[in-house]
């Protein structure tokens, strides 16, 4: 038996390598999870023109030093979810606050999927999608004369304009009242989801859609 055969017979007898499967399950605080709780990655939306603007691609904490701030449609590639808790440091009393303001929506998320049972990413980006306006006014002006004009809201505006209203009507929730960042952030969200008009954000929506249909 020549040596080439003798090899081939060993080769054979020798039991399979084991093939090692490496785990890529996310991290807490690393990979899909946003907070290390919740999976970004099963979220959908029912708007087609929001779908593609919407990005939920973070890594643990969204917190991405303004990286984006200088870059044209540098805010495209932030996540929904971090451009929320920038939205809610507006002038005032939590300008400036990004620790606590991502530790209330955090909060905001766990009381939301204790209510709902659902992913609360999922609730968000449904809030976002009843509170994107789909038309505003703009003026036009004709010599001396100035006139108000309806035109189509860009999908990239409609989803600016829907987290500001939504971060507005969370924090004017807490001003004058008892109720704390999270109470405000979880009422709003959860009105918005389901269109209610109780909600700050559609109410404006409501009331912005209103105006730029008698401007037609």
């Amino acid at each position: 038996m020549s040596d080439e055969e003798i090899a081939e017979e060993t080769a054979e007898d020798a039991p399979a390598a084991e093939e090692v499967v490496a785990d890529e399950s996310p991290i807490a605080g690393i990979g899909t999870l946003v907070f290390g709780k919740w999976d970004a990655s099963e979220v959908t939306c029912e708007d087609p023109g929001l779908a593609p603007y919407i990005n939920l691609q973070t890594v643990g904490v969204p917190h991405s030093g303004g990286r984006h701030a200088n870059a044209w449609m540098g805010k495209s590639k932030l996540s929904v979810v971090e451009r929320y808790i920038n939205g809610l440091m507006r002038t005032g009393r939590n300008g400036g606050k990004k620790l606590y303001a991502a530790k209330s929506f955090e909060e905001a998320l766990d009381i939301i999927h204790d209510r709902t049972g659902d992913n609360p990413l999922q609730v968000l980006v449904d809030a976002i999608t009843q509170a994107a306006p789909m038309e505003e006014i703009t003026r036009i002006r004709f010599g001396a004369v100035s006139q108000p004009k309806a035109v189509d809201s860009a999908p990239s505006r409609r989803l600016d304009v829907a987290i500001r209203y939504l971060c507005q009507g969370a924090v004017t929730a807490t001003i004058k009242s008892e109720k704390t960042l999270t109470q405000g952030i979880v009422n709003e969200i959860m009105k918005a989801k389901d269109g209610d008009v109780a909600s700050f954000a559609v109410s404006k929506k409501e009331e912005v859609q209103r105006i730029a249909s008698s401007a037609r």
